[in-house]
């Protein structure tokens, strides 16, 4: 239709950028429609109330599946903070479901799993859980609980005021539709940003550019990607086009995750919103915990891959 050279680089660029968009967005729609039920079902309060009065292992355990589908936004970290705190959560189980939740959530895997498959998505969950058990259990063992800011320990939130939900199924339906709304409305423009950079890699940086500087043969090639992540901010539907554009140019897939955990996991805007419950020893060391544990996760899945 645009009478573009089928063989050309704008046609290629092109191409991409139609197909991950209808792509993708279908998919987000009908994932955060079906997960918008659910979540009727799901509140910030129910899951305080799952891992409150569990034991330290099962509370790690529970806190990061739960925040692999309960993608609670940062603006949301603040009360979801003080709210498990006041619960008698462990801090350190707190931080594993903080840490987890921006990096894992049902929209994320099932766009993940159509474009690298099944078998690696769930590498990257596991991941991703792991890094936010760990990262629970290091806060624990360290005592951090000290570097809390001290308002937080004398706040009492109680039971919050909720309006009366409709619970009909045409209730839960319009529920779930103005989450579509919300959700969809907050990304669109990450993901078109995150589509548009992955076409622009897929139809102009050559290849041979990508093996050399990002190939598995260049030792600094993680820590590198890692702190290309860090200034970035997106979520994890954002970034995965320009992964796939990645993978599509043979970079090897321990880099491009260790980059797609930067950029979702250590986002300037939900350090500036912790920082008004966390003092800055807690926040210098989960960044630097966090980007540590992506260039270990980086290498060594590089090492099992390539």
């Amino acid at each position: 239709l645009l009478g573009l050279d089928p063989g050309g680089r704008l046609a290629e660029a092109v191409h991409f950028f139609v197909e991950d968009t209808t792509k993708i967005f279908a998919l987000l729609v009908a994932v955060v429609f079906v997960m918008g039920l659910f979540r009727t079902l799901l509140s910030p309060e129910a899951v305080r109330a799952c891992i409150e009065g569990r034991s330290r292992g099962v509370g790690y355990l529970l806190a990061v599946t739960l925040g692999a589908v309960t993608p609670f936004c940062s603006c949301s970290s603040v009360p979801l903070f003080i709210g498990f705190l006041e619960g008698g959560i462990p801090v350190g189980v707190t931080m594993a479901f903080l840490i987890t939740s921006p990096m894992v959530n049902e929209v994320a895997v099932v766009v993940l799993a159509s474009i690298m498959g099944w078998q690696m998505t769930a590498v990257y969950v596991a991941v991703g859980m792991g890094v936010g058990v760990l990262g629970g259990v290091l806060i624990d063992r360290l005592h951090m609980e000290r570097y809390v800011e001290p308002y937080v320990w004398t706040i009492r939130m109680g039971s919050a005021a909720r309006l009366a939900a409709d619970t009909s199924l045409a209730g839960r339906v319009r529920a779930a539709w103005g989450e579509v709304r919300d959700i969809v409305g907050r990304i669109w423009l990450y993901v078109l940003a995150g589509i548009a950079i992955g076409a622009a890699l897929h139809g102009y940086v050559p290849e041979e550019l990508f093996a050399r500087y990002a190939g598995a043969d260049n030792p600094f090639a993680v820590p590198v990607a890692v702190l290309m992540g860090l200034p970035l901010y997106s979520n994890a539907t954002g970034v995965i086009p320009i992964a796939e554009a990645l993978i599509a140019k043979a970079v090897p897939i321990g880099t491009v995750i260790a980059f797609m955990m930067s950029v979702v996991a250590i986002s300037p805007p939900e350090f500036i919103i912790l920082r008004k419950v966390l003092q800055v020893p807690m926040l210098a060391f989960f960044g630097g915990f966090l980007a540590v544990a992506f260039v270990a996760v980086g290498l060594l899945l590089n090492a099992l891959f390539v």
